[in-house]
């Protein structure tokens, strides 16, 4: 498998400059076909599950080798693995809705906040104020980190096209499927164990980036001494980096759907503020835009 360093560094670009588009975005499309399998073959177990991840993931690397094939000279290869590279990148539009977030809290406006937390994660928004609201946000920005922009590109220079290609194909459905509620528990659990697995070696890949890029030797502490306390064996590895680069305590009581957790408190740092929404935005970019470079050295000297 193979991937240009110029396509690639072409994809991130176009990120950069366009994010995700409002409309016919290849994600979102991938998504509804992949709804419209899920009506197919759901099943309140997990063989059904394994079946749906197994047809869907299988389909979207078929398609990854199709475009591989497709892109045999350079030229045309550098213009497929931009497109692909752009299509499955996020971190632009991750710092957009951050920044949403962090006007909003700014100026005072918690019901917009509430109304738009739900374009980061998943959580609750009913009765979180302005500092809730900020954690959440600051939390989002720093697992989304691995699952946007790291892990897509680590996985591009891995495996190529097809690599990045699967990789966004399991991500987006664990988004879709991977929950711990009465209908997704046992049909989502493929899902969601697979996507740990890719996400092993790029969350803490993040978590290093965080801690070199901030240039803080809390965020190395905090890291090795937190990262394994999340209940998620990759997302704590970017929020615990995180909140030792920014001085501040993540972590705590969120509520999803009804749902209440009680995660353990991630840094020694007082609690998150609103300012600290732009900090987190600013640090993703930067962990962002190195990663894509090392990423584009890396292949251009293989």
């Amino acid at each position: 498998m193979r991937v240009s360093s110029g396509g690639l560094a072409a994809g991130v670009l176009l990120d950069a400059l366009l994010g995700d588009p409002r409309r016919w975005h290849p994600v979102a499309g991938f998504g509804r076909a992949a709804s419209r399998v899920e009506r197919l073959v759901y099943g309140d177990s997990r063989g059904q599950g394994v079946v749906f991840v197994g047809v869907v993931v299988g389909s979207a690397a078929l398609f990854g080798v199709g475009l591989e094939r497709v892109g045999r000279g350079r030229v045309a290869h550098g213009i497929v693995t931009a497109g692909v590279t752009w299509a499955v990148l996020g971190g632009t539009s991750l710092g957009r809705e951050g920044l949403f977030m962090a006007r909003a809290l700014e100026r005072g406006d918690v019901k917009a906040a509430r109304a738009r937390l739900s374009h980061l994660c998943a959580r609750d928004p009913k009765g979180l104020g302005a500092d809730d609201l900020a954690r959440a946000t600051v939390e989002s920005v720093a697992e989304n980190t691995s699952d946007a922009a790291i892990a897509p590109l680590f996985w591009g220079a891995v495996a190529g096209i097809p690599g990045m290609v699967v990789y966004r194909a399991v991500n987006t459905l664990d988004a879709m499927v991977g929950y711990r509620n009465p209908r997704y528990e046992r049909f989502g659990w493929a899902a969601a164990k697979l996507d740990d697995v890719l996400n092993w070696v790029p969350a803490r890949v993040t978590g290093a980036l965080v801690a070199a890029c901030s240039g803080s030797p809390d965020a190395w502490r905090v890291l090795v001494r937190d990262g394994g306390e999340h209940p998620s064996p990759n997302a704590g590895r970017c929020e615990a980096a995180f909140a030792g680069a920014l001085g501040v305590r993540l972590g705590g009581v969120n509520s999803y759907g009804g749902l209440v957790e009680r995660r353990p408190e991630m840094g020694d740092g007082r609690k998150v503020e609103v300012a600290d929404i732009r900090k987190a935005v600013r640090l993703s970019a930067k962990v962002t835009f190195t990663a894509a470079a090392v990423a584009v050295v890396a292949r251009w000297w293989r």
